[in-house]
């Protein structure tokens, strides 16, 4: 199967077990990407994804390592790059610990801004050399609205967001005259676990203009599109999905 017009390439999702991440992945699997399917905290599920993607004839599998761990990182990369070139990263790992500042623990602070900004290093660096040579890459970051608006509780992770947006707008310049685009996709409130009772329907009509809850698939779409060859001169860019919000 060819991927969006191209030869297939393969992709690497960070936290794609999660309802957003596993959107991600079922869209790139279906454009013809093999998916490689990450997951730390729920290895079964991003398995079970993958089985999922391989049941429609996508080329899937998982992996789990923890995007913190700098020497995980490296080490399960160059596994993944000792069997087949990986030229399409989707750093989605990310992870909320809510709290006003003035009664937020250092541990908190530290942990979300280390899994959504440091993970986004750990995973991303040791990519670029591999996507030079080539002279091709596509990096993707999921940030969010907090990032762009600000939102009450959660510093830690607005910080953690808001610094994909200025380190991608960074790398972007770096690596563009290499065939390699870096982006951001900042949704708003989408539908799924994390959203299920933290937004009940009377606040989300007073928050978004459009009514209503995003879909994951709404997100992907986005993704799948600045993954493809049709997006060769998007790059630097922080782009909303997020009904209108800001």
């Amino acid at each position: 199967m060819k991927a969006d017009g191209a030869a297939p390439r393969r992709a690497l999702v960070t936290g794609g077990s999660g309802d957003l991440g596993a959107a991600i992945c079922r869209a790139l699997a279906a454009a013809g990407h093999p998916v490689v399917v990450h997951a730390n905290r729920n290895p079964a599920q991003a398995e079970a994804l993958a089985a999922e993607l391989r049941g429609t004839g996508a080329d899937a599998r998982a992996v789990g390592f923890d995007v913190t761990d700098g020497e995980a990182c490296t080490a399960a990369l160059e596994a993944l790059l000792a069997e087949a070139p990986l030229p399409i990263v989707v750093n989605n790992a990310g992870i909320h610990d809510d709290a006003p500042m003035a009664g937020m623990s250092a541990a908190q602070w530290n942990r979300v801004i280390d899994v959504s900004l440091n993970g986004f290093f750990n995973v991303t660096q040791p990519l670029l050399l591999p996507m030079a040579r080539a002279r091709f890459g596509r990096i993707v970051s999921v940030s969010s609205v907090a990032a762009v608006l600000g939102n009450r509780g959660q510093t830690n992770y607005a910080a953690a967001k808001a610094g994909l947006h200025g380190a991608s707008r960074s790398l972007a310049r770096e690596m563009a005259s290499r065939g390699i685009t870096v982006n951001v996709v900042a949704p708003g409130v989408i539908a799924g676990r994390m959203t299920a009772e933290g937004f009940p329907p009377e606040q989300v009509r007073a928050l978004v203009p459009a009514g209503r809850m995003g879909r994951p698939e709404e997100v992907a779409a986005v993704v799948r599109f600045l993954c493809s060859d049709e997006a060769g001169y998007v790059t630097g860019q922080v782009i909303g999905v997020n009904g209108g919000m800001g």
